[in-house]
């Protein structure tokens, strides 16, 4: 899939139109094209402050936003990159603790564009390139660096030695480029796995570990996977141990049982390396502060919302079978949805993705699901996932043209409802985000 990104700023846009004319339309793995970009850019990769470097198909930029906030409540300067934006491209590039504005932007992403020629960098690896020099430019005191897709292969990859490299729940997503299985999957995922460098994951089955183990040790890594030097538990409050002792930190704010896991593993990668020191004050100011948009994120009234009155409208980027679990394990304590058909759902999709395994973890809950296409991308038409909604037995299907139809559809029933999900794409997710003046920051 093309990546996708337009600006209100002319200067910013300017550069975007050049990076659509230079970068192939799809996603190309590999660390040659990146590695020599950076090589005309100065190498600034090797200039970073300590980074922490997060893969996984699922939680991933949780982790990553809750290393940022710890980070942050220990009073340093962080730079983060992330993907994709949700409304702005600004959002990928944050410059110690503050979305990258408009002109440095412009000028850095000129100033890549015009050393790329001839190398066929793609989308992301421009957009690598150019966080890496601003990184390595703008003082700070740490890196929080989400992969983009897999880890082996990924342009983030080329960061020579992290202060630790994490790996968040693994699932099935990107088959195309990762593998159909889990086993493959994890295997590239693993490929981040640095020398000397702690490995921090989560527990996985024997057939999944096994080859996180291979890549670990073929890389020199030290690995540590939950249930090793480090364990967490999850009741009315997180309690985590490792070597260094135990302690107790709140319930995440971010909602979701999932949201405990995340937060255990950035504590486990922040305990885990020696580089910065951070307080377990600054930990528990993490699992209270941090926010992290359209993971289910309860939406405000707003432009998009308001005619829904009063319902609880909710709002999640997953697009695999992984999210879909995740959310239909977090739906009963949100809204007391565990029995029953109490749920709508406004769901559009990429084409790439498998709606069927996204929906059928929470389908029992679902009364009625509004269908709409994902604007800009390639995506399942809303007919077809009427039809993929009445083959998991979803009682009523109808589709909407987009999500101000589907609001407004919903809006007219005769009974409006009272708990909305939208679902089913990151891409979707910044059409709301944008439409309800919810920007994120």
């Amino acid at each position: 899939m093309a990546d996708h990104a337009v600006s209100t700023d002319t200067r910013v846009q300017a550069q975007l139109d050049r990076l659509w004319r230079l970068s192939p339309g799809a996603d190309v793995l590999g660390l040659d094209r990146i590695t020599r970009l950076l090589g005309r850019l100065g190498d600034p990769h090797h200039a970073l402050p300590p980074v922490f470097h997060v893969a996984g198909t699922n939680g991933k930029g949780s982790t990553c936003a809750y290393l940022r906030s710890a980070l942050e409540a220990s009073g340093y300067r962080v730079h983060a990159y992330a993907s994709p934006h949700l409304v702005r491209f600004n959002e990928r590039i944050r410059l110690a603790g503050r979305l990258i504005d408009d002109a440095a932007l412009a000028t850095l992403l000129a100033e890549v564009l015009d050393r790329a020629d001839g190398i066929g960098a793609s989308f992301f690896e421009i957009t690598t390139a150019a966080a890496f020099l601003a990184f390595a430019r703008v003082p700070a005191d740490a890196c929080v660096i989400e992969v983009g897709l897999g880890g082996r292969l990924d342009a983030t990859n080329v960061l020579p030695a992290p202060v630790a490299s994490g790996i968040a729940a693994l699932g099935i997503d990107h088959q195309a480029f990762l593998g159909d299985t889990l086993e493959q999957i994890a295997a590239e995922k693993a490929g981040i796995a640095k020398p000397g460098v702690p490995l921090v994951t989560m527990r996985y089955p024997a057939p999944i570990a096994a080859p996180v183990a291979r890549a670990a040790a073929a890389a020199g890594a030290v690995w540590r996977p939950l249930g090793s030097t480090w364990d967490y538990s999850a009741a009315d409050v997180v309690d985590y141990a490792d070597e260094a002792g135990t302690l107790t930190l709140p319930l995440p704010t971010l909602p979701g049982a999932h949201q405990a896991a995340n937060l255990a593993l950035a504590t486990a990668m922040l305990r885990h390396q020696h580089a910065l020191a951070v307080p377990v004050a600054a930990l528990d100011e993490a699992a209270r502060a941090t926010r992290w948009p359209a993971r289910l994120q309860r939406l405000a009234r707003g432009p998009l919302t308001a005619p829904l009155g009063d319902a609880a409208i909710w709002l999640d980027g997953g697009h695999n079978a992984s999210a879909g679990a995740a959310i239909a394990a977090a739906l009963p304590g949100l809204v007391g949805i565990d029995t029953g058909r109490r749920l709508t759902v406004v769901f559009g999709m990429l084409a790439n993705k498998d709606a069927a395994g996204f929906l059928a973890p929470f389908a029992a809950m679902i009364d009625t699901l509004v269908a709409l296409p994902v604007p800009g991308h390639e995506h399942h038409t809303p007919a077809a996932l009427r039809d993929v909604a009445a083959a998991l037995g979803i009682p009523h299907a109808t589709q909407a043209a987009s999500i101000h139809d589907a609001i407004a559809q919903l809006a007219a029933a005769a009974s409006p409802p009272a708990t909305v999900l939208i679902a089913g794409s990151l891409y979707l997710a910044g059409e709301v985000l944008k439409a309800n003046d919810e920007l994120p920051d």
